[in-house]
């Protein structure tokens, strides 16, 4: 994960991996509501595909983030 960052370095990465994920589940969020509103199939399936991105970019910022607080503890 980190190369001698040491506690304050992995929580800031814990941090900046926080608001990544939340901006993931925001444009997910967004994409699904624009894929419940839209009349056009191909434009919906194609909002729903971009909210599938995004949900799994947001799980994977929030499992990046726990790894970043557990090396912190380690190193605590």
């Amino acid at each position: 994960m980190s190369e001698d960052k040491g506690m304050m370095g992995n929580l800031a990465d814990a941090a900046k991996n926080k608001v990544d994920e939340v901006a993931d589940r925001a444009r997910e969020a967004g994409h699904n509501a624009a894929a419940h509103i839209g009349n056009n199939p191909l434009e919906n399936a194609a909002d729903k595909a971009m909210a599938t991105e995004d949900h799994v970019k947001a799980e994977v910022h929030h499992a990046e983030a726990n790894a970043h607080v557990d090396e912190a503890k380690q190193e605590g």
